[in-house]
């Protein structure tokens, strides 16, 4: 007797596709640190505002695996967060072995620079794969935790709850590992003062929680749509 599997539909390698590239993005992107002038001062930051290149991409992991959570329940997101997660070593072997196969002389880019932009650094690499393990599977756990004890109403509270306290994990992980750890006791990258630690992790913080805020309404429009059109196989919510 054979079993036929049902087709993965559009939304469903829609929010997949976003999810990965995004993360990609967010690995290739996570060493520069950017800087924003605010109009007011914030505690610790002053009136600048200090995150990771990779804050915004990253952010946008959560909107996916939201919404993917939502639509397909827990052990379907755990399953997305847990391979992409593995394919973060892809992404880090196939940079590698383009950073150690010789350049052309006619290359556009020097080795040298191809390797100093690219090239991701030993602390930046341990800080953020901690950090995405630890962070997404808390994001989905907690998503349908708040789900289940609010009978799958309130979609809003458990998008801006899971997201809220993930994404303080992720951030106090990866800066601290890639930026005072790794550094101070491995010796392994750049150590970078300890104010400016704590103002990396209060920006980067306040842009995701920010974002968390923000998507919300994105997260009710996708999870609508893709119930409009693609309803069955969709996880339901247990109540109206």
């Amino acid at each position: 007797m054979t079993t036929t599997r049902a087709t993965p539909s559009i939304a469903q390698v829609a929010l997949i596709g976003l999810f990965v590239t995004a993360l990609v993005t967010a690995q290739l992107t996570a060493s520069k640190i950017l800087a924003f002038e605010l109009p007011f001062a914030v505690p610790i930051t002053g009136a600048e505002l200090l995150l990771p290149g990779a804050a915004l991409a990253y952010a946008l992991t959560f909107l996916a695996s939201d919404c993917y959570a939502e639509l397909y329940g827990r052990k379907a997101a755990q399953i997305v967060v847990n391979v992409a997660f593995a394919m973060n070593f892809v992404v880090l072997l196939l940079v590698w072995s383009t950073i150690i196969a010789p350049a052309s002389e006619t290359s556009p880019v020097a080795a040298g620079e191809f390797a100093a932009v690219l090239g991701p650094a030993a602390n930046i690499v341990a800080g953020s794969l901690l950090a995405y393990l630890v962070s997404q599977n808390w994001d989905v756990i907690v998503f349908h935790r708040i789900r289940e004890y609010t009978d799958g109403e309130r979609l809003w509270l458990r998008n801006i709850g899971s997201t809220a306290s993930s994404q303080a994990i992720d951030t106090v992980i990866f800066v601290s590992v890639a930026f005072a750890i790794a550094p101070r006791l491995f010796g392994v990258g750049v150590a970078i003062p300890l104010e400016a630690v704590l103002g990396l992790m209060i920006g980067q913080y306040l842009l995701k929680l920010a974002i968390a805020v923000v998507d919300t309404p994105f997260v009710y429009a996708i999870v609508a749509i893709v119930r409009s059109r693609d309803g069955d196989g969709v996880e339901e919510p247990a109540s109206a």
